[in-house]
């Protein structure tokens, strides 16, 4: 950590520690914890367990005192005893009335008691005991005034959710073994119990096959990758790596000393470029295939039809059923198009052989998949195994026993629940950590996109109202996704780690109505001080300035609020020059009525923040009534209607909050005008059609006087994009005779249906808007 960063982090420690006593700054926070006064003096404390305690859970409290005896200089002593009850010290006590994850912690000045039933327990019960000692029990600087003691407490705590989990792309991105462990430790320290692989993608193969030597030997190596998002540009650099079976049962064993299985994930039958290049025959054109080294979902995916495809993928799934005990075996399903399937005289074959049928809601195809899931998921249960998929294996007839991973929003885990199946949710408006922590995208590392702060994150509520309590209990739990398209090293991976998993890990552990983003707020500096001490890169964006901008019809203006963690001073400017404790201070929402860019900064001593920027967009509609006549896509509404007269114009991510999607339907808005003359109308458009997001095909304006009677006065007529227009984002702007009429309306159509050269034909296309200007 740089000396600025450490003195800042140093100063809120300072504050929010002043004048306290038995602060229990715990993340994730336990579920029953009674306050104490007083402490226990833990230098040379003697530790004193139970006999029963297993070979792994002693390791854990092994580790514990041998650390303890390190860091205070005073040597702790283990010994296992029939009744350690009656020892001093530290006593560790086998309680088979405890569930699995269940503990019990009693900090009395006269010693600590832990009680659990199993390794689990006793793994969370330390982990809550390391984060209420001093800091440098995890590592960096100590001096003889540290003060070895814990606060006294009474904790009986255990997690929501049985399943709290993190997936982790390899395939992108290769990260050693070691690395891998890193992480490992990582969720151990935030009570996270499983690790999702994801070792398999059309970018790499990242797992040994002994049967399919080829797989590692060819498929875990691409001859280059895509610079950025530039589709035809790459760097020409052969990149891999994979895992030998040795090394993976030694990453399994690492986890479970931590209390975590590892769900390994084999994406099928879709995203299995990286098979077919080793493997032509499995494919439906024969090839030739190459390792893909670009992003994005590949039209070339198994042919389903031939049995030489599932021959391949039960003896694959053996060898990985040898290597990972874990109950679950993840087995995709997510991505897969059709258009192969759809010309291949096999698969077509098979379609016929099983007498699959369309219907007006999926064609035969998609059928097609619900029997390669099914069929796999037999196999898999016949060894004793369950399946877990994306959603889209909800498309079609989910296979019997099937567990849903709720991705696409929430809406697959409710789907699932409701027809009797478990979920986990991972929506990617809260659980995407690919997706930026700040709107300043250019000071943050290349990414994906979105937007996803920690506020965010901790805001999720994994059971929706819309679930009774007997098909709640059909969520399993909730897991955090970390894609690594753009994630090349070790440091940007805990970047993007760091800290939204503690928001995660209080979503996952905490009970409903326990959560407290305040008191969350108030651990977080001490928490990070700890990340620094062990280790970890973490992003610092969280004890930036954060702005909250909403639109004000009423006083006809835009409204901007700012805020800080722990309220330290924030001075901004509106001339677009860089703060200083000089400029003006923030005391009350700023009132933005005409184009400009604002500055903001906390200053906290001698440290200031990073610079907050947000650029206004000067035009007369800022902050105006906006009527949408046609509706966005509800889970692309965000802050509509008054996010389309913000002001702020977005940059290349529909998911961040700034845009508005429209999906099928044209946009239709009415502008209130009132009291304004203007002579265009300007519309601020996102195009990723990768995305299936295409620029509007019209632009017309209309003007009324009354709100009922409109009037064109404008139209522009817009070219169908075409594969080789690039992706970017595009304004379209309308001219007209001035006007002062006082209302207008703006109207955009949509592409419907995607064209022919498209891999999405034939379906409705999106429309994202960001901004409306008016002058």
């Amino acid at each position: 950590m740089n000396r600025l960063l450490a003195l800042f982090v140093s100063s809120l420690l300072l504050a929010s520690c002043a004048g306290k006593t038995n602060t229990y700054e715990l993340i994730p926070y336990p579920n029953e914890l009674t306050p104490r006064s007083g402490s226990y003096a833990v230098a040379g404390a003697a530790f004193t367990c139970d006999e029963r305690l297993d070979e792994a859970s002693r390791a854990v409290v092994e580790e514990f005192a041998s650390r303890l005896s390190e860091v205070s200089q005073a040597e702790s002593t283990v010994a296992y005893v029939a009744d350690p009850a009656i020892g001093e010290g530290f006593r560790f006590i086998v309680d088979e009335t405890l569930d699995a994850e269940r503990y019990r912690l009693d900090v009395a000045s006269s010693g600590v008691t832990v009680r659990a039933s199993s390794l689990p327990g006793f793994i969370y019960a330390v982990q809550t005991i390391k984060q209420l000692l001093p800091a440098a029990f995890f590592g960096g600087e100590t001096d003889a005034a540290t003060v070895w003691t814990l606060p006294c407490v009474e904790i009986d705590d255990a997690p929501r959710f049985a399943y709290r989990g993190l997936m982790l792309d390899v395939a992108r991105h290769f990260f050693s073994k070691e690395e891998v462990e890193k992480i490992i430790d990582l969720m151990a320290f935030h009570k996270l119990n499983r690790l999702h692989w994801h070792l398999t993608d059309d970018q790499g193969w990242r797992i040994e096959i002994k049967r399919y030597p080829r797989l590692t030997e060819y498929g875990s190596i691409r001859k280059g990758t895509v610079v950025k998002k530039n589709w035809d540009q790459y760097d020409g650099v052969p990149y891999g790596g994979y895992y030998t079976q040795e090394e993976i049962r030694e990453v399994v064993a690492y986890a479970a000393a931590r209390g975590i299985t590892v769900i390994p994930e084999i994406d099928l039958p879709g995203h299995m470029l990286a098979a077919l290049a080793c493997y032509p025959e499995l494919g439906c054109t024969g090839g030739p295939y190459e390792v893909w080294g670009r992003w994005g979902v590949a039209d070339d995916v198994l042919c389903v039809g031939k049995e030489q495809t599932f021959e391949f993928l039960e003896n694959v799934l053996e060898e990985v059923m040898e290597l990972f005990p874990s109950e679950y075996i993840h087995i995709g399903g997510d991505e897969c198009p059709k258009v192969r399937w759809e010309k291949c005289p096999v698969c077509q074959a098979k379609i016929r052989e099983l007498g699959i049928k369309g219907d007006e809601k999926h064609a035969a195809e998609y059928y097609l998949q619900s029997y390669v899931t099914a069929r796999i998921e037999k196999f898999l249960n016949e060894h004793g195994r369950r399946i877990i998929g994306w959603d889209e294996i909800l498309e079609g007839e989910l296979a019997p026993n099937a567990t849903v991973m709720s991705w696409r929003g929430s809406e697959g885990g409710i789907a699932a629940a409701k027809m009797g199946h478990d979920a986990i949710m991972t929506p990617t408006t809260h659980f995407y950590f690919d997706y930026y922590q700040s709107r300043d995208v250019e000071n943050e590392p290349f990414g994906i996109g979105g937007y996803l702060p920690i506020e965010k994150v901790y805001s999720y509520e994994p059971v929706p109202d819309s679930l009774a309590q007997e098909l709640g209990n059909h969520i399993l739990g909730i897991q955090a996704n970390l894609w690594t398209e753009y994630v090349l090293s070790p440091e940007h991976l805990e970047y993007m780690l760091l800290p939204r998993m503690a928001a995660l890990s209080e979503v996952q552990w905490c009970d409903k109505g326990r959560r407290e983003w305040d008191r969350f707020a108030r651990a977080l500096p001490r928490l990070v001080d700890l990340y620094t001490r062990m280790g970890y890169n973490y992003s610092p964006v969280v004890f930036g300035v954060h702005a909250a901008v909403n639109s004000n019809p009423e006083k006809q203006c835009v409204e901007v609020s700012l805020s800080t963690l722990g309220d330290a001073p924030i001075h901004y400017t509106l001339d677009g020059t860089d703060p200083t404790a000089e400029s003006t201070l923030y005391t009350a929402p700023i009132e933005i009525r005409e184009g400009c860019t604002l500055k903001a900064v906390a200053v906290r001593g001698e440290v200031r923040s990073r610079v907050l920027e947000r650029v206004f967009a000067d035009n007369k509609a800022m902050g105006r009534s906006v009527e949408m006549r046609t509706q966005p896509l509800e889970k692309y509404r965000f802050g509509a209607p008054a996010t389309l007269v913000d002001g702020v114009e977005s940059y290349m991510s529909y998911a961040n909050g700034d845009w508005t999607g429209w999906f099928g339907d044209p946009m239709d808005v009415v502008i209130d005008m009132s009291g304004a003359s203007y002579s265009e109308v300007c519309l601020g458009t996102l195009v990723s059609k990768g995305e299936d997001i295409f620029p509007p095909l019209t632009l017309v304006a209309s003007t009324s006087d009354d709100g009922e009677t409109f009037t064109e006065v404008g139209r522009i007529e817009i070219p169908m994009e075409t594969a080789a227009d690039p992706d970017t984002l595009k304004k379209y702007t309308v001219s007209f005779p001035e006007t002062s009429a006082r209302y207008l309306r703006v109207e955009a159509q949509t592409v419907n249906p995607i064209p022919e050269w498209h891999g999405a034909r034939g379906k409705k296309g999106f429309l994202f808007v960001d901004e409306i200007c008016v002058n």
